[in-house]
């Protein structure tokens, strides 16, 4: 093995044919369109963007195409408009009901400028250099973490400061109070909740447990993913690749069987992809299982990606810590830190096979590794794979 930091969790000697085969666990690591556009004026939009505009904004196919016309044509409006007006510029935004882009002007004399320019005018007291250079010095102002954020706010013509309603406190009233001094334009705004950065559950990818060890992750799962069961106990908490609260271990079974899920907490969203570790991921769209003979490939946080083949099924491996069953051998290597890393088969690896469990050897010379099928863990849990 050559990382000679890695913590092997489980060893034991198997007897076949008379001969010794020393076995363990490489599975955890130490921490390491133009105004007018028809139906036809669509073929020039990802299929992806129509889909989304239709899903999430509401909207049939005709007011998809003159929507997307509209925003188009809001740019060319607005930048017209803004050099028409000058230094009055007090920002612009397309009015939901006509769809016409409104530019603000902080000056009653340039509102004939701004409809000149296709746009519809409205009068305003402070302008957008105003405006930003509100915001420009509230961030130089250090704030507390129950002020969630601030934002020039084109439409109310205001400089709004965001704060949590459960959690202002005399430093948030402190630094309220010190940007409302700054300009009248300051407006204040109470919210429920705290932004958070947002990340993605990909299997393969390293997580941490309790910041001693590692492991990688499965597959992510409706509220989470599932990976290996030595890898946590019940109620263990983990941090993601990049060291950011992830969530809690809810299930973990080991011995016996090897397998577990974490449910993540808000800041990760489950996607249905298998870090390929060359740039590029692979997207899982069922959990068909693969034949002995068939080949097979894994992803995981030490070693990356590695393939072979389906060697045999439903393999009793008898490890130090007790013997685990209905497990699938094959001849693919892994090393510390690939446990419970995803196990794909298919046409462009899109079947979901298992999680990494625990093998011999390594991947300079080569070894075995067995995984723990995915199915099982669905259906142990009463889970549903993400798919693509």
């Amino acid at each position: 093995m050559n990382r000679t930091s890695a913590v092997r969790l489980a060893t034991a000697v198997l007897l076949a044919a008379g001969t010794a085969t020393a076995l363990s666990v490489p599975a955890i690591a130490a921490p390491a369109a133009p105004q007018g556009a028809t139906a036809a004026d669509t073929e020039s939009y990802p299929a992806e963007l129509l889909q989304a505009v239709q899903r999430d904004l509401g909207l049939n196919a005709e007011q998809m195409t003159a929507r997307l016309a509209s925003d188009a044509r809001a740019g060319e409006v607005e930048s017209a408009a803004r050099s028409a007006v000058g230094s009055a510029y007090a920002g612009s935004w397309i009015n939901a009901a006509t769809g016409k882009t409104v530019v603000a002007v902080a000056d009653p004399a340039k509102a004939d400028a701004a409809r000149a320019a296709g746009a519809d005018a409205k009068y305003v007291a402070f302008s957008h250099q105003q405006l930003t250079g509100t915001k420009t010095a509230i961030d130089a102002m250090a704030a507390p973490k129950s002020v969630t954020g601030w934002r020039v706010d084109e439409q109310t013509n205001s400089v709004v400061v965001e704060v949590n309603r459960l959690q202002r406190d005399a430093a948030a009233d402190a630094f309220l109070a010190e940007a409302a001094k700054l300009s009248p334009a300051v407006r204040v705004v109470e919210v429920d909740q705290t932004p958070t950065t947002l990340y993605d559950t990909r299997g393969g990818d390293a997580y941490y447990i309790g910041g001693t060890s590692r492991c990688s992750i499965g597959f992510a799962v409706s509220g989470g993913f599932v990976s290996a069961g030595h890898c946590g106990r019940v109620g263990a908490t983990t941090t993601g690749f990049n060291r950011v609260s992830q969530g809690t271990f809810a299930g973990s079974s080991f011995p016996g069987n090897d397998y577990s899920w974490v449910r993540t907490n808000s800041n990760w969203t489950s996607r249905p992809w298998v870090n390929r570790y060359n740039g590029t991921n692979v997207t899982i769209t069922g959990s068909s299982e693969a034949a002995v003979g068939a080949a097979i490939c894994r992803s995981g946080s030490t070693t990356g990606w590695h393939c072979g083949t389906v060697s045999a099924k439903n393999q009793t491996v008898n490890y130090s810590q007790g013997t685990v069953y209905g497990l699938t051998r094959t001849n693919v290597c892994a090393e510390p830190g690939d446990s419970g890393g995803s196990w794909v088969a298919g046409s462009n690896y899109s079947q979901a096979q298992g999680v990494t469990s625990g093998g011999s050897g390594n991947c300079s010379s080569g070894g075995t590794t067995y995984f723990q099928p995915v199915n099982e863990i669905l259906s142990a849990y009463g889970l549903s794979l993400t798919r693509g």
